[in-house]
């Protein structure tokens, strides 16, 4: 397992998932740059003296079995290749990071977030779009990379946010709670067509162009407008998406201009940045410091000794 690894470990006919993979040529030689993964967690790999047939062959989503060893780069791990063959693995999800909280209680917590909106309009919109793509929902990451980028990933991350929602609305008497707990449930809606799947998870051609702020916008005004809702709610879950990565240099469409829509981009902020940290301290000791970690200004956290 790659949390199990260390500097000096000897691998012999270990199985790994391709998760990234490109081919570099320099004037001293030619070799395989990838990333590998495991149900733990990911590591850096080379494949030195690589040949255009490696490029062809080590492809991400395939599952290879190799021999090698590990040693330290710029203080973080790698794995050297010494030798491989593509396996015809017809489950490479098995590969796939996992959520740290198990599927049942994720899928649970779900279903009761969305029964509990009382809203007519934004439960019917709810039942809607989950009627349509809760086995896609259910399953994806939330990203490529950084945070939530594991099985049920984007799962894990709806439901954290509303957990958190959920608080803050009873603190916050004038928020609109159901409106809040959608926008959460829904804000990412875009990602779905935005990434390719489960495994080797990349951008799609759509998710390229369009981003899944704006791929999730038109879907729920295209819902909207099949249900024939005449109210405000559509238009002000349409806001909540294009506005919930808060500033436009973050990617933001527009600013958030409602109370819910401003509390919905701080929760995603928080919630994707607690995710990043929780990477970053596993396997760091108490009283050390993680990696710089660039998603969070390129900065290195302490880890408490308590």
């Amino acid at each position: 397992m790659i949390k199990d690894l260390v500097e000096g470990t000897v691998l012999d006919s270990a199985s790994f998932l391709i998760k990234d993979a490109i081919k570099i040529d320099r004037e001293t030689g030619s070799y395989m740059n990838l990333v590998l993964q495991d149900s733990t967690g990911t590591i850096d790999a080379k494949k030195w003296k690589a040949t255009d047939e490696d490029a062809k062959l080590l492809e991400p989503g395939k599952v290879i079995i190799l021999s090698g060893r590990v040693n330290m780069y710029l203080d973080k791990m790698q794995l050297i290749i010494d030798r491989y063959f593509v396996t015809n693995e017809e489950n490479p999800e098995e590969f796939c990071m996992i959520s740290p909280i198990p599927f049942d209680e994720l899928n649970e917590k779900f279903r009761n977030f969305v029964r509990s909106v009382k809203v007519n309009d934004l439960k019917m919109i709810l039942n809607e779009v989950f009627k349509r793509y809760s086995m896609q929902f259910l399953a994806y990451p939330a990203a490529v990379k950084n945070h939530h980028e594991f099985y049920h990933g984007l799962l894990h991350h709806s439901v954290s946010m509303c957990e958190i929602a959920d608080s803050i609305a009873s603190h916050y008497k004038d928020v609109n709670r159901d409106l809040l707990i959608s926008g959460c449930l829904l804000h990412d809606i875009g990602k779905l067509f935005e990434l390719s799947g489960v495994v080797a998870t990349k951008y799609t051609t759509e998710g390229n162009l369009l981003g899944h702020l704006t791929i999730g916008m038109s879907l729920i005004r295209e819902i909207a407008k099949e249900l024939d809702i005449k109210s405000d709610y559509p238009i002000l879950l349409e806001h909540m998406i294009l506005s919930h990565h808060g500033k436009l240099e973050y990617g933001a469409c527009v600013l958030p201009e409602t109370r819910e829509a401003l509390l919905l981009s701080m929760i995603d902020d928080m919630d994707a940045k607690m995710m990043i940290l929780d990477k970053a301290y596993n396997g760091v000791k108490k009283g050390e410091y993680t990696e710089r970690i660039f998603a969070l200004d390129n900065r290195s956290f302490y880890k408490g000794n308590f």
